[in-house]
Formats: structure tokens, C-alpha cells, sequence
């Protein structure tokens, strides 16, 4: 993922990072989506870290630094590992999730409610009790993400086929970043993509939600945003003009507007 970061560096150049801010601000605690790491958090870490917030950014089991056999790995699991990065946090806790993100933040919150001040759902799956990634993937017919990926049952994983998933990821980015792009995207396992997401509305239902909608989506249709969007229901609709990876295409962006999800 260093390529990627690197790469992203040359083609988009930082604006100028302000002042940290005083304290009292809540932890943001940041969860990557399916085919990504951790690393594609790191220009947002660095600004919401500037800007005087604690920032936890999780690599979730079955990638470099976290690993775990593929048919070890859940989304029970993915929650499990959300819930022991927060464990001993005292302040509030803004968790962010980013695309299949959405149903690990999700999970999280129906197990653990009173430990959550927010969810934000950045290019982001919004389930409803029983939804899987694949159920809500199938029904987006404005994503274009489907013809590029290999599904491997027989050893649990689903894969984007190689050099193509830049073009679709950052659709709005410039040729350097979607190459680094596509180079970065990692094999992610099988079973939490399929697994229903169960979740009741004295728990999950009761946690401040705030969306985060992406303009030029081409992963995750915006349309299909829209509609997850207003089925929520979210107390803060907030929109990027991006394709799915804003972290890397508008980072600065990005990070403003998850500092005004966790107000």
C-alpha cells in the first residue's frame, strides 16, 4: 500500500494542514472497506490528527499486519476487532466506515451501542436487518464494479481482476493514482460479504447516524446511495464531489467533512 501513497502524493498535491484545534474532541475511529488496508486512511489520519483529534485507523483480519486465514475470517470477526480497538476508550467514539465498512460499523454498534456517539458512512453500505454485501450489491444497478471481480469459492476469497479496479475505485482521480490504485487493491474474504447483518432497532436503531455521499460514484452508485440514504434514516446527509475512494482523490475534503459528522 506504500505504492499507492506514495503515487497519490505525486498526483495530488496537500493543501495546507490548519492549526490543531483545543481538546475535548471524540475519538474517530476509522474502518476500511473490502479490497482495501488500512493504508488508505493516511492522508485523512494525518489531517483529523493535525486538526487535534485521536484517530484509531483498523486493519481488519486477512491482510498484511492483521493476519488470519481466509476461512478463519467473518464479519462477527471484523466486529470483534472494531470492539477491541475501542475497548478501553474513554472519550466518545465517531467510527467511520467506508464502503463494506458500513456493515462492520454497523455490526459494532448493535453490539456495543452505548459505546458509539456516531456512525458515518463514507461511499458507504447502509444495511437494514438482513442485508449482505451481496444482497445490496446485486440490487445496485449502476455499479460497475461486478464484471471485474473473480470470486474463488474453493479457497474464500473474492478478488478484482489485476489492473482494472483503478479506473472504477477512482474514477475521478488522474491516471498515476488510479494505476496506484489498482496495484494496491487486496484480495478480501468470502464469507463476511455474504454473511446477512443482524441488527434491531432498540440497539442499532438508536445510534446517531451521519452519510457521507460520493457525487461520481462507480463502486457503490450514487443512486443507490440515495436511496440506502433516505431509507436510513441519518441525521446528516453530507455529499463529496468523488468517485468511491475520497480518502485519496480529495482528502482534505473528506476529513472536513468528517469533522462535521462528529459535531
Amino acid at each position: 500500500m506504500k505504492k499507492l501513497i506514495n503515487a497519490a502524493a505525486v498526483a495530488l498535491a496537500a493543501a495546507p494542514l490548519p492549526a490543531a484545534a483545543g481538546p475535548a474532541k471524540p475519538t474517530i475511529v476509522l474502518v476500511h472497506g473490502a479490497f482495501e488496508t488500512s493504508a488508505v486512511w493516511g492522508y485523512v489520519v494525518a489531517k483529523l490528527e493535525k486538526d487535534g483529534y485521536t484517530v484509531k485507523n483498523i486493519e481488519l483480519p486477512g491482510r498484511t499486519g492483521n493476519e488470519k486465514p481466509m476461512s478463519e475470517v467473518s464479519l462477527a470477526l471484523y466486529q470483534q476487532t472494531v470492539a477491541r480497538a475501542i475497548a478501553d476508550e474513554t472519550r466518545p467514539v465517531v467510527l467511520v466506515g467506508h464502503s463494506f465498512g458500513g456493515f462492520t460499523i454497523s455490526a459494532e454498534a448493535e453490539a456495543e451501542p452505548e459505546k458509539i456517539k456516531t456512525l458515518v458512512y463514507v461511499a458507504a453500505y447502509l444495511p437494514k436487518n438482513g442485508d449482505s454485501l451481496l444482497s445490496l450489491a446485486t440490487a445496485d444497478a449502476g455499479s460497475k464494479l461486478g464484471p471485474l471481480l473473480n470470486i474463488d469459492k474453493e479457497h474464500g476469497f473474492a478478488s478484482v481482476k489485476a489492473g482494472m479496479g483503478g479506473g472504477v475505485f477512482a474514477s475521478d482521480g488522474p491516471q498515476p493514482v488510479q494505476e496506484a490504485v489498482s496495484s494496491a487493491v487486496v484480495s478480501e474474504p468470502l464469507a463476511p460479504l455474504g454473511t446477512p447483518i443482524m441488527l434491531s432497532a432498540a440497539r442499532f436503531g438508536k445510534v446517531d447516524k451521519v452519510a457521507i455521499r460520493t457525487l461520481r460514484d462507480q463502486v457503490i452508485s450514487t443512486s443507490f446511495q440515495t436511496g440506502m440514504i433516505k431509507a436510513g434514516p441519518v441525521r446528516l446527509e453530507l455529499t463529496i464531489d468523488t468517485g468511491h475512494v475520497p480518502f485519496i482523490t480529495q482528502p482534505d475534503a473528506l476529513a472536513a467533512e468528517i469533522e462535521k459528522a462528529a459535531q
